[in-house]
């Protein structure tokens, strides 16, 4: 799954690496976003220009009664994101990229039981990326508005496997374009982009556990407490 991430890279720099126009929303360098709180998301409008918004983290489908099942749906299944009823409307109408520059997992430790030890994943070149999302619309019966989206997962590249069994989807630049085009709708040409990042071009170290407290929000988040992991099967 992804339950965490980060996203400390100036706007500027967002505006250049996703091709961004029109008003940009305030964002501030954030070390440990969490669920159920508001989060940058790209979307293209009609005519294919890209707009940058914010968008709260646990999408709330359109049929739903319960705004509160989007605190469930902070992830999608990539393997089932096209068929899901929760998912499958914005599978085909509504996606969107998600910015940011690295993300958390925990793994056990050796043992198998107490505390887990959260790791920081990131690309090797310290870059801004884009996860791939959903986002929805969602109106209550007295005209309450939930604009919400969920993160796409998939199985775990090599680097990953021996943190957790799940990533989440990071999107090749050259893969934007054909996820932001509403147009394409078959699943047969969405899914191949949903496909486990190279491990090769990503990093791992553990971080300590003061990530764990979601008001803990700084530096000291992302601090390494010891060496990154090489990529392979570690101790889940």
């Amino acid at each position: 799954m992804c339950g965490r991430f980060t996203l400390t890279t100036p706007t500027g720099r967002l505006v250049d690496q996703f091709e961004l126009t029109g008003e940009l929303p305030e964002l501030t360098p954030s070390y440990n976003i969490a669920p159920a709180q508001k989060i940058a998301a790209v979307a293209a409008n009609a005519e294919g220009e890209r707009r940058l918004g914010k968008l709260q983290w646990g999408l709330v489908p359109r049929w739903s009664r319960d705004p509160e099942i989007g605190s469930r749906m902070i992830n999608a299944r990539a393997e089932t994101v096209a068929e899901k009823n929760s998912f499958k409307s914005a599978f085909k109408k509504r996606r969107c990229l998600i910015p940011a520059d690295g993300f958390y997992e925990w793994a056990r430790n050796e043992a198998g039981s107490g505390p887990k030890q959260p790791y920081y994943m990131r690309l090797e070149d310290g870059t801004p990326y884009a996860f791939a999302g959903l986002w929805e619309s969602w109106e209550s019966e007295d005209g309450r508005k939930i604009h919400s989206t969920t993160i796409i997962t998939t199985e775990a590249n090599e680097l990953m496997s021996g943190i957790h069994h799940r990533m989440p989807v990071i999107l090749a630049p050259e893969s934007y374009a054909t996820w932001l085009d509403t147009s394409i709708q078959e699943p047969g040409e969405l899914m191949p982009l949903l496909s486990p990042y190279p491990s090769e071009q990503m990093e791992a170290y553990p971080v300590s556990t003061h990530i764990n407290k979601p008001a803990n929000d700084d530096p000291a988040c992302v601090e390494p407490v010891g060496p990154a992991e090489p990529a392979g099967e570690q101790s889940r």
